[in-house]
């Protein structure tokens, strides 16, 4: 199998960390790869706001605790998020910014490294605390939350590839 497309069939959503921090230059590939996902156009709604800093993460981690109601960390321990926005006046910026994150994820995999696509970005930063973050990193412009793409060492070994689901290919010749 081509070894892209093994990267694509392989890839699980990791949801326990270790605390290590990955290499820089990974990062920058991971990051990279997100900014070449296809958009609407190729007009590029979306933005990456990569999120190391851990008392920033630690912040986004209790917002989005706070939006799901619990208290235990939805980001399972990683440190690094990586926060995706996109233009809304954009017609595609949601698929947009899904493709970006799917980007992030292969990206992420095909370097050893565990990703996971976590939720409720638009909440957060629909909120005034998460508009307040948006303007203290210099992003201006009528961006949604996408989700968050969460990276990090997997503190387990990568889980099972599930069964696919039957008629999940109708094929018209």
């Amino acid at each position: 199998m081509n070894e892209t497309i093994q990267t694509m069939v392989t890839r699980r959503s990791i949801r326990s960390y270790k605390p290590d921090m990955i290499p820089e230059e990974y990062l920058e590939q991971i990051l990279k790869a997100g900014t070449c996902a296809a958009s609407g156009r190729g007009m590029q709604s979306p933005v990456i706001v990569a999120v190391t800093d851990k008392e920033t993460r630690d912040k986004l981690s209790r917002m989005n605790a706070t939006i799901m109601g619990t208290d235990t960390d939805p980001f399972y321990g990683a440190p690094i998020v990586l926060v995706v926005l996109a233009d809304k006046n954009r017609p595609t910026y949601l698929y947009d910014g899904s493709l970006v994150i799917g980007n992030l994820m292969n990206a992420a995999h095909a370097l050893g490294i565990g990703s996971c696509w976590i939720h409720r970005a638009k909440e957060e930063f629909e909120s005034e605390e998460g508009k307040s973050l948006l303007k203290k990193w210099g992003v201006e412009g009528d961006y949604e939350g996408i989700g968050h793409c969460i990276l990090g060492y997997a503190e387990e070994p990568l889980p099972e590839n599930k069964p696919r689901k039957e008629n999940y290919i109708y094929y018209v010749k």
